[in-house]
């Protein structure tokens, strides 16, 4: 049918998932005056079907009618004038309803259109009811497009894109409104030249999407959840009363003590739920889920291919979806709602001390963002005691730094011990006392509490896991997430809008192919061949190109990684000897120090940096994958960012923990570089002390710029240029401005959700830091501690203020974040393990003292490190310039290594001390690692999986569920009984009359004895 032509005709009755049963009139915003005098083919269809009306509707000039079903009467021209005398935008509570003020706004689409300056008097809020669309699939423009119609004739044509557009829009909401959605239109916004689709959902079409989903419901049955008795009951109470202070004033978070019964929502059993109040039966959330599942499955078939709500974002077609907020969360005259509720008792740093209240998230925002923050609360709540401990670790080393011998002998002057150059030519010798403050500062990390703590922080994380496991099944229990596996694949496997484009677009080149060969090929195998090409599919071999691409690239960027490492390398071997040279003493001093602490503010920045660059990629590199579900989208974008995000972050502190000082060689035979850079040596103290300034800046500066700077400072920069955007696009008309904004321009304004990928990403990445390398650095889960208090905040924060409501997601678990946290437990196992055996002096010390110390005790352990070398062994050309530096001519200088001296037969040559060492050093991983890891696989056995009272519980909602169905049951048998009983006394009564009267009443008999049958 032609697009200009017109349809005015009685609607069908509607359908049987519509949210009526009875037909309705379709109303329709304007008609053109001149309509009856139009001679062409288009005037003649619109008097016919105009002619089809009843007498008494003909000749109206109809304006926005609303169903009569809405609106109960015929609103007469002196209401309609009352009305517009009216605020409608109080009435519909600022964009929160229709304007009707009764039907909620259940999720809004935003699109882009094109209005010139004289169409801007006509622009208005039209109304789009749930059966006016039912006949506008194929031939009629929706209410609120009539205008476009009326200028089209004064004005000259939009282009053919944005009529593409407006048709898709027309024809996929003519779609949702034959689904049973109800829309509304609304143009007059302060945003020029953007439009809102207001989407509600009557009672039917949600109880009908309920049931689909198995959306699991409250009934009327309510059961007693079992409660402690005796010692229990006491310690709990004194419990609740101590943490009263802390706990969120929320209704959602006091302790239940009955539990309705939950189960699949059934339109047959609606008995059994509690309908009394259907507005709130299903709350915000729940309707918003199921408009969207609605939006998802709702296809436009205008293009060559049929679209979902996904692509005609991703087309431009529309440029938003997102379900609305409750309401303001700031403000005097602020109504109360779960929004403001949230912002007060959770988005606040004033209740930083406070539990977050876990149900009203959930109930607000969803399962999925539910579980992240009761995950970062138990991740949060587990820091508590490892922060404790770490500081009675670092307290001991402190309380221990004057007794330790090694570190008193390196200060001791008297020992007069010299060292070697640590570069060729413009070094000279050195004091070993002059490292005096380094040695004492490694002890501070570098003691025997320090290994109780690698032990204690690896059963940490595992009893972490296990705490959690239980904590979720205590969710899953109390929001009726158990039984979920089965809907929750099946609301997953909605392809995505890239795959379907790209599916499209290899079938369109099969079939142009395929015309190529077959131009004269018959209609009906042509048929058959665009049939076989529907169910077409991306298969390795189209995506073979891409994932070349993604191993390529990430191997690339892996190799750019080690290659910005190696580069700060040879930036602190030139530094060092370039400070060297130095003229001042104190320069020459601080040379470590200064090398140290510039190269790991470089690594810091090129880590943030690279950071968000490998996001960035990694993202790329799923897109061109074209995973076909969000689901598989999500889980290879993790996989790829977290292994870049990994090696950038760690590479530099692997370095420096098992790579420096180990290829260093010896006084006279150097490894170089590039035949000139010298390999940098560890510190006399060993490079833990390093290993913890290289952590401990990373750690902090990335939580600090990163994590909290970046969260507040990127949303609030893209918002006030949004604002700013807005501002210059819209109109000076003073009525928009005196206009108070709806809800749904608000909501616009706010930034997109972007998915919960970034927030879990920095967290796993602050649990590497925490665990993997938490020997040398005791502080670090303090400081994840003090991060966290501020992350939770910040997250509720942005969260309820700054982001776009999300579409609530289902799911009963972290997904593959707990695998990963897995993963990282036993990798930190292994690390812990290498980094006291060999970045450490643990081991050498023990070796010391259980096989060379004389006396029993650490005296001699610094002699006993360190080797001898003849200065006059010295390469030509690597000597020291001045080597009168210390004021006296030196003969032998020492070096810390395992080497024979040089009066020895084999001098220089690795000593039995060395291997002594490497064997204890080796022996001490494997026992390490293995009593480790089965002392976590006995946490994790001995702790179950679900707690005892939890199992319980479900097992008493089956078996009362079980009882409910059976007591219905037995309902419906006694009915039958009952009406038998009835049917054989009426049967007795007629027997007890005559027999003629009998017989002239057999039809009236055999009725009686039919009836159990007709019932």
């Amino acid at each position: 049918m032609d697009k200009d032509e017109i349809h005015l005709r009685r609607l069908p009755a509607a359908a049987p998932w519509g949210p009526h049963g009875d037909s309705e009139f379709h109303g329709v915003d304007f008609l053109p005056d001149d309509l009856s005098e139009a001679p062409d083919e288009t005037g003649m269809r619109v008097n016919k079907k105009y002619s089809c009306l009843p007498a008494e509707e003909k000749g109206i000039h109809i304006i926005n009618i609303r169903a009569i079903e809405d609106i109960g009467y015929d609103q007469h021209e002196s209401t309609l004038l009352n009305s517009l005398s009216k605020n409608p935008d109080a009435d519909c509570k600022y964009g929160l309803y229709f304007r009707d003020g009764k039907r909620k706004v259940d999720y809004i689409l935003v699109y882009h259109y094109k209005k010139s300056s004289s169409g801007r008097a006509l622009a208005r809020r039209t109304h789009h009811n749930d059966t006016s669309a039912r006949s506008t699939k194929q031939d009629h423009p929706l209410p609120g497009k009539s205008v476009q119609l009326e200028m089209g004739e004064s004005e000259p044509p939009a282009d053919s894109h944005e009529d593409d557009k407006r048709f898709r829009r027309e024809e996929y909401e003519g779609n949702l409104v034959e689904a049973g959605l109800e829309l509304e239109h609304d143009e007059d916004t302060k945003i020029h030249g953007v439009g809102f689709v207001k989407i509600h959902a009557p009672w039917n079409v949600l109880c009908r999407e309920a049931e689909f989903l198995k959306l699991k419901m409250p009934t009327k049955k309510m059961y007693q959840i079992n409660q402690t008795h005796g010692l229990l009951k006491k310690i709990n109470s004194v419990i609740q009363k101590i943490t009263e202070p802390i706990q969120p004033k929320v209704a959602e978070h006091k302790p239940q003590t009955v539990k309705r019964l939950s189960y699949p929502f059934s339109r047959e059993k609606q008995h059994l739920f509690d309908l009394s109040d259907r507005d709130s039966f299903f709350d915000s959330k729940t309707r918003s889920t199921i408009v969207y599942e609605i939006l998802k499955r709702t296809t436009c078939t205008k293009a060559k291919y049929s679209m979902g709500i996904t692509s005609l974002l991703a087309n431009g077609v529309y440029s938003a979806a997102y379900p609305l907020h409750d309401g303001d969360y700031e403000g005097e005259n602020v109504e109360p709602n779960d929004r403001k509720l949230l912002c007060e008792e959770w988005a606040s740093y004033g209740v930083f001390y406070k539990y977050q209240p876990i149900d009203l998230v959930r109930k607000y925002f969803g399962e999925k963002i539910g579980l992240y923050f009761a995950w970062l609360g138990v991740y949060t709540q587990m820091l508590i005691p490892a922060s404790i401990v770490g500081i009675i670790v670092f307290l001991y080393g402190c309380a221990t730094v004057d007794e330790n011998i090694p570190s008193m002998e390196m200060c001791d002057q008297r020992n007069n011990i010299t060292m070697c150059p640590l570069c060729d030519r413009t070094c000279s010798y050195w004091k070993m006392s002059s490292a005096c403050a380094t040695a004492r500062a490694s002890h501070l990390f570098d003691n025997p509490a320090t290994v109780f703590f690698s032990v204690f922080m690896a059963l940490w994380a595992a009893t972490f896991m296990e705490h959690w496991k239980r904590k979720q099944m205590r969710l899953n229990y109390r929001w009726d997430l158990t039984g979920f596996e089965e809907e929750e694949e099946a609301v997953k496997d909605h392809p995505r809008a890239e795959y379907e484009a790209k599916v499209l677009e290899k079938s369109l080149r099969k079939e142009h192919k395929h015309k190529e060969k077959h131009r004269y090929f018959p209609e009906e195998a042509a048929n058959k061949w665009r049939q076989r090409t529907d169910k077409e599919k991306l298969t390795w071999k189209d995506r073979f190109p891409a994932y070349l691409t993604n191993f390529v690239g990430i191997i690339f960027m892996v190799g750019l990684t080690f290659a910005i490492v190696f580069g700060v390398i040879i930036y602190r071997i030139s530094t060092a000897a370039a400070l060297a040279i130095s003229s001042t003493p104190s320069g020459r001093s601080s040379v470590r120090v200064t090398v140290t602490a510039t190269a790991v503010i470089i690594n810091l920045v090129v880590i943030i940096i690279l950071d968000e660059v490998y996001g960035c990629i990694a993202r790329w590199l799923t897109q061109i994958e074209v995973p076909k579900t969000d689901k598989n989208f999500e889980e290879r974008l993790i996989f790829k960012a977290f292994l870049l995000k990994f090696v950038n972050a760690y590479t530099p502190i692997f370095y420096v923990a098992f790579f420096k000082g180990r290829f260093v060689g010896r006084p006279g035979d150097y490894v170089y570089i590039f035949h000139s850079f010298r390999m940098e040596e560890c510190a006399p103290g060993g490079c833990l002390m390093e290993l913890c300034i290289q952590l401990s800046i990373i750690m902090l500066g990335k939580q600090l710029i990163q994590n909290n700077l970046f969260e507040i400072g990127i949303p609030k920069m893209k918002k006030f240029i949004r604002y700013m955007k807005l501002k210059r696009r819209r109109s000076l008309d003073h009525e928009e401005h005196v206009k108070k904004k709806q809800r749904y321009e608000v909501d616009y304004n706010l930034e997109p959700f972007a998915g919960l990928t970034p927030e879990y990403m920095e967290m796993i990445i602050q649990f590497g830091f925490v665990t993997l390398f938490v020997a040398s650095f005791p502080l670090a889960p303090l400081f994840a501690l003090l991060n966290n208090i501020i992350e939770i905040r910040l997250d509720a924060k942005k969260f309820v203020t700054e982001l776009r409501r999300p579409v609530a997601v289902r799911a009963k678990d972290i997904g593959i974040w707990y695998n990963i946290l897995r993963g990282i437990g036993k990798l930190a196992v292994i690390i812990n393990a290498f980094v006291i055996s060999f970045t450490s002096d643990f081991i050498p010390r023990l070796v010391y003292l259980y096989m060379y110390s004389e006396n029993g005790t650490m005296h001699g352990f610094v002699n006993h490190t360190l080797s001898s070398f003849n200065v006059s062994d010295f390469q030509a050309g690597t000597a020291p310039n001045d080597p009168m530096d210390l004021g006296y001519e030196v003969q032998i200088c020492r070096y810390k290594d395992y080497r024979e001296p040089p009066w020895s037969e084999n001098k220089y040559d690795i000593s039995k001390d060395f291997w002594a060492v490497l064997a204890a050093r080796l022996a001490f991983v494997i026992v390490f690692q293995n009593l480790v890891m089965f002392m976590s696989d006995f946490v994790d056995w001995i702790i179950p999986d679900i707690p005892k009272d939890i199992s319980q519980q479900i097992h008493k909602e089956k078996v009362l569920m079980v009882e409910v169905f059976m007591r219905e049951e037995q309902g419906k048998l006694q009915m039958l009984e009952t009406w038998k009983d009835k049917d054989k006394k009426k049967g007795e009564n007629c027997n007890n009359h005559s027999p003629r009267l009998s017989r002239s009443h057999s039809g009236s008999l055999s009725s009686c004895h039919s009836y159990p049958l007709d019932v």
